[in-house]
């Protein structure tokens, strides 16, 4: 099974994920209002970063996140 990386950027309010190495990102593309796509020199996805993760009221307490192996 692949590793899925999450990284939580608390002081830049961010949430990216990685699903190959990051190493390999060569291009961002925003596809929505706080949605960038990174994407390997083949054009495929190998993450997403989704800004202003947290509300103001949400960043002062602990939140959950919730993930789902398929």
């Amino acid at each position: 099974m692949d590793k899925v990386r999450v990284y939580h950027d608390r002081e830049g309010n961010s949430l990216t994920v990685w699903f190959d190495d990051r190493k390999k990102e060569v291009v961002c593309e925003e596809v929505n209002d706080d949605v960038i796509l990174i994407k390997d020199k083949h054009g495929r996805v190998i993450g997403f970063e989704r800004l202003n993760y947290l509300s103001r009221r949400t960043r002062r307490a602990d939140v959950r996140v919730e993930v789902e192996m398929m």
